[in-house]
């Protein structure tokens, strides 16, 4: 009886690695164990840095925030605080764009901020 290889599955397996290989230097990119071990450790990276962006974006955006807070004479907690009690429900990102595309209304926000109440 002749050995049975599984032979389909098996390069299908190996061709599917070699694929996402593609663009690799030297053998990490033509020789199957070299590109399995890259791959995965690739593709490790590629899992943990899409959590990762997520953390820089929220950084950069507080970072504006701030930076246009001080700007019009108030801290970055304290506007936070004020819009939370002035019922205004702006997000980081957009809170972000508008500090950099529109300061009027930025500074519009700031003075809603500083008293609340009204």
């Amino acid at each position: 009886m002749p050995r049975a290889t599984n032979n389909p599955a098996s390069r299908r397996r190996r061709k599917k690695i070699l694929k996402k290989a593609k663009g690799f230097f030297q053998g990490r990119r033509k020789l199957y164990r070299q590109a399995k071990e890259t791959v995965i450790r690739g593709m490790a990276f590629a899992f943990r840095d899409r959590k990762a962006r997520k953390r820089e974006f929220r950084s950069l955006w507080n970072i504006r925030i701030n930076a246009a807070c001080r700007e019009n004479g108030m801290s970055y907690s304290r506007f936070i605080a004020g819009l939370k009690k002035g019922k205004v429900s702006l997000d980081r990102k957009s809170l972000a764009e508008l500090a950099l595309k529109d300061p009027q209304a930025f500074k519009r926000l700031v003075e809603l901020a500083k008293n609340p109440s009204k």
